[in-house]
Order: structure tokens, then C-alpha cells, then sequence
């Protein structure tokens, strides 16, 4: 990888490769893949079902190893980073945004969003009042006190973003 990278280069992946399975069931997941994606860039990721987009999106948040090929996210090689490095980096740096929302049924919507900053030791007092200022953010404000399952798709997801941006993360990740 070129070591001269633009400094508003926030994602810098080259060669990379993945594959599934073996011999006769090797499934080629990413083959060869080259981005660049740069500060205040919006970027999609577009394509059929199986053609990898989650494989990649997995390989830029630390979450699954390419094959081959380096990546760096903000300025750190992906694959030289320790497991908690990982873990440091993904609760810090990206905010997760899932298809399915993974909201914690037995949370309120308030709760939901002010975990993030809970599992970072962030005062609990602190952690809701940010958590509030968040969910009025995405118009939720009057729904603060409400269960996930008493919330709308729309709600849940809106929810599922105020909890993805409440830790300001350097940039953030599609639902997968």
C-alpha cells in the first residue's frame, strides 16, 4: 500500500481477497477489491444478494479477516490489530447501524441509545442525557420511555441510529 495517502483518506483497502469453504466448495467471496473512500464521502454498496457486500463491510469494521490484501480504517492496518485492539476500535471509531436493529427488548428506547456510552464508562447520568439530546435529534423524543416492541419499524430504526452516532463514531455502517 502506498504509504502517501491522502490525509482525509479514511478507508484505504488493496487486493482484497476472501474466500469461504474448501477445495471443491471454495466459495470466492471478494476478489481483488480496491477502495478508497475519503472524509465527508457518502458511498453505497450495491449489488446482488451473495456478491459480498457483507463479507466487505465485515472486513472494514474489524469484524472478519480478508484473506489476503491490506486495509486501513483511519489510519490502522486491520489485520495487525489485537483482538482488543478490534474491540477498542469498533466501539469507538464506527458507529453500527443493523438491518434487523438489535435493539435489547427489555430497554426502552432511551436505554437502548445510552448503551453505547454505558459500556464505554461513561457516567449513567451522563450516558441519558445524551441519550436524550440524541433521540430528539432523530424525533423521538416524545418516545424516550417506550419498549422496543412498542416502537414502529420506522421508530426502531431511527433508534437503531441514534444509538449508532450517540458515541460520535469517525464513520458509520450500513445496515448488515
Amino acid at each position: 500500500m502506498n504509504s502517501e495517502h491522502n490525509k482525509n483518506t479514511v478507508i484505504s483497502c488493496h487486493n482484497i481477497k476472501k474466500t469461504y469453504g474448501k477445495s471443491d466448495a471454495r466459495v470466492f467471496a471478494l476478489r481483488n477489491i480496491d477502495l478508497d473512500v475519503f472524509e465527508n464521502e457518502l458511498l453505497m454498496l450495491v449489488g446482488p444478494s451473495g456478491c459480498g457486500k457483507t463479507t466487505f463491510v465485515s472486513i472494514i469494521s474489524a469484524m472478519l479477516k480478508a484473506d489476503s490484501g491490506e486495509c486501513l480504517v483511519l489510519g490502522k492496518e486491520l489485520n495487525k490489530l489485537s483482538t482488543e485492539e478490534k474491540n477498542y476500535f469498533r466501539s469507538y471509531s464506527i458507529g453500527f447501524v443493523f438491518q434487523s436493529f438489535n435493539l435489547l427488548p427489555a430497554l426502552t428506547a432511551l436505554e437502548n441509545v445510552a448503551v453505547p456510552l454505558l459500556i464505554q464508562g461513561v457516567k449513567r447520568t451522563t450516558a441519558i442525557k445524551e441519550a436524550k439530546t440524541m433521540l430528539n435529534t432523530v424525533g423521538l423524543g416524545s418516545r424516550i420511555h417506550a419498549l422496543s416492541g412498542e416502537l414502529s419499524g420506522g421508530e426502531k430504526q431511527r433508534v437503531a441510529i441514534a444509538r449508532a452516532l450517540i458515541h460520535k463514531p469517525k464513520f458509520g455502517l450500513p445496515p448488515f
